[in-house]
């Protein structure tokens, strides 16, 4: 990857409450620019002030098939530990989990919670359970991670990956290979693709200094912020190869890998 892969840096905080189709205050979503600090990206015009799930999905589309090469970090898990597959009967391939998954958690179709499927009220989501204690490799390095199955308590990142998983699905089948999730298309980006990255804000908030904004826009800014940052000092090179095995990048080729958790424990 060369130093000036990307031109365009997009932060998103997600945000798994409500419906597809909900106004959400906390989704939020900043852009950077080689030349250009983070600057908050507002919904089109409309009748909604906030983003909706569903909306952003197709902006992120829309965007993502143009001819800037991006780099977009959002902050929900991509994939879930190896323990979900074997459990499941699944083939550890992703673009397999994901089809699946949508079929069990429709989290996207209109007037539906995460809640309604997680409580068995719609959708076969009691057929693809997961256990809090399962956890990916990557969860356990990052001290700011949680398992993506803990709903209860700090389970944010658990909903916003349940409901957020069906538009990863919908952005691969719009974009395909124009559209690089690392690593699980592979740890190499290719040249002039856009690239969708896994992010815990969290770690980067005291490196970056944030103005009086909400939580959601704090984390989107800082992810924006961080990315072209770390763009512009080469050390985004290295992030996107962690040291790891070989059984470990395999591993994490099903899993996912949040960028700039620890290599080691």
């Amino acid at each position: 990857m060369t130093p000036r892969a990307f031109r365009r840096y997009l932060g998103i905080h997600y945000s798994g409450a409500e419906t597809p189709d909900s106004g959400l205050k906390n989704l939020r979503v900043y852009s950077a620019t080689p030349d250009t600090p983070a600057q908050e990206v507002l919904p089109p015009p409309g009748p909604r002030k906030y983003w909706s799930r569903r909306e952003l999905a197709h902006w992120l589309a829309r965007e993502l098939a143009g001819d800037m090469p991006t780099i977009v970090g959002i902050d929900h898990a991509l994939s879930f530990p190896l323990r979900y597959f074997e459990v499941h009967g699944l083939p550890p391939d992703w673009k397999f989990f994901l089809e699946d998954f949508h079929r069990h958690w429709p989290t996207d179709a209109p007037h539906t919670y995460v809640d309604f499927i997680l409580n068995g009220a719609r959708g076969e989501g009691v057929a693809r359970m997961g256990n809090p204690r399962w956890m990916r490799l990557t969860d356990e390095r990052c001290r700011a991670a949680r398992s993506v199955f803990q709903f209860e308590g700090n389970g944010k990142v658990a909903a916003a990956t349940h409901a957020g998983l069906p538009w990863i699905l919908f952005l691969k089948r719009q974009l395909g290979e124009r559209l690089h999730v690392w690593p699980l298309d592979g740890w190499e980006i290719p040249a002039g693709k856009s690239a969708l990255v896994e992010v815990r804000p969290a770690v980067w908030r005291n490196l970056v200094p944030v103005a009086a904004l909400g939580a959601g826009q704090k984390d989107a800014f800082v992810t924006a912020s961080w990315l072209k940052g770390a763009h512009d000092s080469g050390e985004l090179s290295d992030l996107l190869q962690p040291t790891l095995s070989q059984p470990e990048r395999l591993v994490c080729g099903v899993e996912g890998w949040i960028l700039g958790a620890p290599s080691r424990s």
